[in-house]
């Protein structure tokens, strides 16, 4: 999750909120891929997930690719949070999953390297004591009271509201991991196309990357269970935004939805300050409880759109939010997929051409389809696969279009980042049915072996 934001005078009326996400328009050479993806750290000997403090632990990590590799030390108080070096940062999640959230690059070409040097820093840190990380979208037998809680300020105010908003809001912080990408806009129309065919086709990410079908150390029937997490969390800042796909649909209506969103908080001098439930139509007006008298900055206006958590949104750039964490090879396919689709027009109009027509009661059992079956899905007499294998040729077409080298001009585009994905429709599986294969086969319902197997 998101570091405090930074940066913005006093809002002075509702238009310098719409014109905050505006600033985000950028030409399209000067578009950047942005990817996010999150594992979980455990002990190798014990399999326990990692404390914050210790020998071994997440501290540890912290402080050992600091002190190793030349990253900024990030504090919250008196406890070390995160890093940050080149536009990267390394943060934590409630549960102590270990995010990396990557430096704006142009290619996917670059965007991989920056994964796979983030990999092997995190490896050289964790061999030393004893740690290793592993890429799942759901914890396989962790329970809750396994997973510490991070000593951030915002977790701490989470983790006590989450239970009054929905169900499994507690199980989203601890034992959940996501990879996403985050991609840019040209202007108000290229935004609202981009994020139309985004949330659309969000559930066909979700069965292409579905990797959760275990919790605490049984099948839960589910190919993607952290997307299951999800549609039960908070349905005031979840879901797939009927909105979006209404006339009238721009920078002011987001932000108007994003007003109706409750808050978190408020951050002030280093501290969390608890307005859970409260109003930020109300602090435009100086009349927030949590705050009377004082108005917003568009550092608080920031900070909120970060407490939104649908299928896809937008700040300053959109972010893709649907696909569990995966193995090392698909943390470079999620980009390839999406800026595929997104950055070549011709790509992102065949994306529109193949999700129009589709009803808000249709891309929602979509997305239930995509959580429970994956790409076994089907939902009117469409075919989840099919969707899956056309989106991805959609994808393979807007790469070769880009034709972005790599290698020194050795590789001529970023098409094989999607090889990942090509072998998942060539075999109707994705990772969440390798794993059930293995659980009901040669692991004998033992899932403890997928530690073995699968870290990275």
């Amino acid at each position: 999750m998101s570091i405090p934001q930074s940066g913005g005078g006093l809002i002075e009326s509702h238009d310098d909120l719409v014109a905050y996400l505006m600033s985000g328009c950028k030409p399209r050479d000067a578009w950047k891929i942005g990817t996010e993806h999150e594992k979980f750290g455990y002990c190798k000997d014990t399999l326990a997930p990692l404390p914050y403090a210790g020998e071994r632990s997440i501290k540890a990590i912290l402080e050992g690719i600091q002190d190793r590799f030349g990253w900024n030390p990030i504090f919250e108080g008196e406890y070390l949070i995160g890093l940050e070096k080149d536009g990267a940062n390394i943060s934590l999640e409630p549960g102590g999953q270990l995010e990396l959230s990557g430096a704006p690059l142009e290619t996917i070409h670059q965007t991989c390297d920056e994964v796979n040097e983030h990999l092997r820093e995190v490896q050289s840190v964790a061999d030393d004591i004893g740690a290793r990380f592993i890429g799942l979208g759901m914890a396989p037998h962790w329970r809750h009271e396994d997973m510490p809680l991070m000593p951030k300020g915002r977790y701490k105010l989470m983790d006590a509201y989450m239970d009054k908003v929905g169900s499994t809001g507690r199980d989203m912080m601890r034992r959940t991991c996501t990879v996403q990408v985050n991609l840019d806009f040209a202007s108000e129309a290229d935004m609202v196309q981009k994020f139309r065919v985004a949330l659309a086709l969000q559930p066909v990410a979700t069965a292409l990357f579905a990797n959760s079908p275990f919790r605490e150390g049984k099948l839960n029937g589910h190919k993607s269970w952290r997307s299951y997490i999800w549609r039960h969390l908070d349905p005031s800042r979840t879901g797939m935004l009927p909105f979006v796909f209404e006339d009238g649909m721009g920078f002011e209506r987001y932000v108007d939805y994003a007003l109706d969103v409750p808050m978190y908080f408020v951050y002030r001098d280093g501290k969390y300050i608890n307005a859970l439930g409260q109003s930020f139509r109300d602090f435009l007006k100086g009349e927030l409880p949590a705050m009377p008298g004082e108005k917003p900055t568009l550092s608080d206006w920031a900070d909120h759109l970060t407490t939104i958590f649908p299928e896809a949104r937008i700040k300053k750039y959109m972010e893709m939010r649907g696909a569990d964490g995966g193995p090392w090879r698909r943390l470079c396919a999620l980009p390839a997929f999406w800026v595929g689709l997104l950055y070549d027009q011709s790509a992102l109009d065949a994306a529109t051409d193949l999700m129009r027509g589709w009803s808000a009661d249709f891309r929602q059992e979509l997305r239930v389809a995509a959580s429970v079956k994956g790409l076994a899905a089907e939902v009117g007499g469409v075919k989840m696969l099919d969707l899956a294998r056309e989106s991805v040729a959609i994808a393979e077409r807007g790469l070769a279009a880009r034709a972005r080298p790599g290698a020194g001009g050795m590789v001529p585009d970023e098409t094989h980042f999607l090889n990942a994905l090509k072998d998942s429709v060539d075999t109707g599986k994705s990772p969440a049915d390798e794993l059930i294969e293995r659980f009901e086969g040669d692991w004998n319902g033992d899932v403890t072996r997928v530690f073995a197997e699968y870290s990275y």
